[in-house]
């Protein structure tokens, strides 16, 4: 995964990102996702986010389905000492086409996240921190079944410094459905780019 961020006020930021990955285990490639969007931070811990993005889906090398999205979403951060928590609430509208059938259909789904990062060898992520971070977040929808998934994730990164940073663990995902669960395995790593000489961690979103 590769994202960016780039800080274009004390309170506005712009963030964009590009990620591949396979659905399934030891797999070639299948799946894409190319997004962005404008982040607000209205007060202090408090972000904004509005964000589109387009997503692929491949079987047998052809591509299946395709999807647009729009969202909304909402973080709030808290600190405890080093610790620093991220809440993280979204509400999505999906537009699908399936390549293959030519159907177009439309689904809502919202989201929440509790991330937290720990600084191993600094009191807050800075340039030379080496940092432990893990998340859970729920997915839910308006039809049945209504839980749709959780997602859980586990690993450290470092901060190189003010301008990039990068991230690698494991993630475990389970979707459900009527028809039965199925669990998926990842292995993770990104790089985060961010445009911003200023120590002001609350520009740099959650975002992914």
């Amino acid at each position: 995964m590769l994202s960016a961020t780039y800080k274009i006020s004390p309170d506005w930021m712009a963030y964009a990102e590009g990620q591949t990955r396979a659905r399934k285990d030891f797999t070639h490639i299948d799946y894409y996702e190319v997004k962005g969007g404008i982040g607000y931070n209205y007060i202090k811990n408090h972000q904004l986010f509005a964000g589109l993005g387009r997503y692929g889906t491949y079987e047998s090398k052809k591509i299946s389905q395709e999807e647009f999205r729009l969202w909304l979403q909402y973080t709030f951060t808290q600190r405890f000492g080093r610790l620093k928590l991220d809440h993280r609430a979204r509400a999505e509208h999906r537009f699908f086409y399936a390549s293959q059938t030519g159907d177009h259909t439309e689904a809502n789904r919202y989201r929440y996240r509790l991330s937290a990062t720990l600084p191993l060898n600094k009191s807050k992520v800075e340039g030379e921190t080496f940092f432990v971070n893990a998340f859970e977040e729920l997915f839910f929808g308006s039809r049945e079944p209504n839980f749709k998934r959780n997602r859980t994730f586990a690993g450290f990164g470092y901060q190189f410094n003010n301008s990039l940073s990068a991230t690698t663990g494991y993630m475990f995902q389970r979707e459900f459905a009527e028809k039965g669960n199925e669990n998926y395995h990842f292995m993770y790593f990104s790089l985060n780019f961010t445009f911003d000489s200023s120590d002001d961690e609350r520009s740099i979103p959650m975002v992914d």
